[in-house]
């Protein structure tokens, strides 16, 4: 009975060890363990080889479960049915004793292996992947070799099945923007990553989406000068309206000549120098000019190339739509990081709905309602947008909008322009679309 016992237990280390040798191989994160290799540790390197190329490793390792397996039931089997046997024998009838004996022995080492060789293991080789991988590499790859013979057999029909079935053979180890972000959201819910630096990773990715009228100040709101302008109007509309940039154009905001930079103004005003924008040389600086269909990622490209951090935005006939700054860009990456609560566009109020302003980009709407898409998306970059696209025409106060258990209300506009929407939810009854 001893002698079986200490059978059973090393077979069930067996099943154990290549249980784990199996999970924390395929656990194992790969930037952990490139920084463990670049960190000098040449196991990490070897476990970076294997899933690689984990075939003949995977392989060995189920050599080694079955094989296990098989003989546990058959020591199992021989170790403890003749003493359930024996004392079942006592209570029943020797032929129901024998098939009582046979079933709890079958019972306990099933229970056991599942319990010691499988869960516990498994289990373990999840919470630690990498260490558990580093510390079982020696030994496996050791096996590989002395079975190689038999794992390049096995291997083979499985990789030729594969690829009748048209499966890749090989790991694909490309590492997407969406497993970025699910990492940062782990780590997020692990308190490892704040909420604001969360998501400002996740407006980085947005970049290469968002275009440029989400985050450009809109025509109606530029400050701009005229070359006519004279030094008393110039210095009262730099104390009215202070900014680091202003727009200079030749009468009509169309009609753009360049820009101006304010720490220029100011040293003409701290010398007491008359302002001139027609006159003075150098004062007025070209502009860069981009189009309306840019994403923020390629303004911040154009950015780099010009050496600028100030453009205007022109629509396909030419006319002025906005204008954006790299500092623009940057509070749209840097968010609540940045931004104060009182320049939130979209605010939740106690009773759970949401008061927004018409230029909310999309991104940010469907973060605050957890909306996966929006119809007709592409269409639009703004709330505004969306409720024009959504009515077909330009809206007006109490127009309503229902879509996906949330209902879009317009409760200010101002001068054609979609001010305030209020944003709540709405019985499940209630149809969806225009009101």
């Amino acid at each position: 009975m001893s002698t079986s016992l200490l059978l059973i237990a090393a077979l069930i280390a067996a099943s154990a060890f290549f249980s784990m040798a199996e999970l924390s191989l395929a656990a194992s994160r790969r930037l952990k363990l490139q920084q463990l290799a670049e960190e000098g540790d040449a196991r990490a390197a070897r476990v970076l080889a294997v899933q690689e190329h984990p075939g003949h490793y995977f392989t060995v390792v189920q050599i080694g479960v079955n094989t296990v397996a098989i003989l546990g039931g058959i020591v199992g089997e021989g170790a403890f049915t003749p003493h359930f046997q024996a004392a079942l024998g006592y209570l029943v009838a020797p032929e129901r004793a024998e098939t009582l004996g046979f079933a709890l022995s079958f019972i306990t080492i099933t229970t056991l292996f599942i319990v010691l060789a499988d869960l516990v293991p498994k289990r373990w080789s999840m919470n630690e992947p990498e260490r558990i991988a580093l510390a079982l590499i020696g030994p496996m790859l050791g096996l590989v070799t002395l079975l190689k013979p038999l794992a390049w057999i096995f291997s083979l029909i499985t990789e030729g099945l594969l690829r009748l079935s048209g499966r890749p053979v090989q790991r694909d180890n490309t590492i997407t923007h969406h497993d970025i972000l699910a990492m940062t959201e782990a780590g997020n819910q692990a308190g490892v990553v704040a909420d604001a630096e969360q998501q400002a990773i996740e407006n980085i990715f947005e970049l290469d989406t968002r275009r440029v009228e989400s985050a450009m100040t809109t025509r109606e709101r530029i400050v701009f000068f005229s070359l006519d302008d004279d030094d008393a109007l110039i210095r009262t509309r730099i104390a009215d309206d202070p900014h680091s940039t202003y727009l200079v154009c030749d009468g009509e905001i169309d009609q753009v000549v360049g820009y101006v930079d304010a720490t220029d103004l100011f040293q003409r005003v701290l010398r007491d120098e008359p302002i001139s924008l027609r006159t003075c040389v150098g004062l007025v600086k070209k502009v860069l000019i981009v189009p309306d269909r840019l994403t923020l990622s390629e303004v911040l490209t154009q950015f780099r190339q010009a050496l600028e951090d100030f453009a205007v935005i022109v629509n396909e006939y030419s006319l002025v739509v906005g204008v954006i700054t790299l500092n623009d860009v940057m509070s749209t990456v840097m968010g609540s990081l940045v931004a104060s609560h009182d320049e939130e566009q979209i605010v939740r109020r106690e009773d759970g709905s949401f008061l927004a302003d018409g230029i909310t980009p999309i991104p940010d709407v469907q973060r605050a309602l957890g909306l996966e898409a929006l119809p007709h998306s592409g269409q639009y970059d703004t709330l505004a947008g969306f409720l024009m696209v959504m009515l077909r025409r330009i809206p007006k106060r109490t127009d309503q909008v229902v879509w996906e258990g949330w209902r879009f209300e317009v409760v200010d506009v101002d001068s054609h322009r979609v001010d305030q929407v209020m944003i709540a939810r709405v019985a499940a009854s209630e149809p969806e679309g225009d009101a």
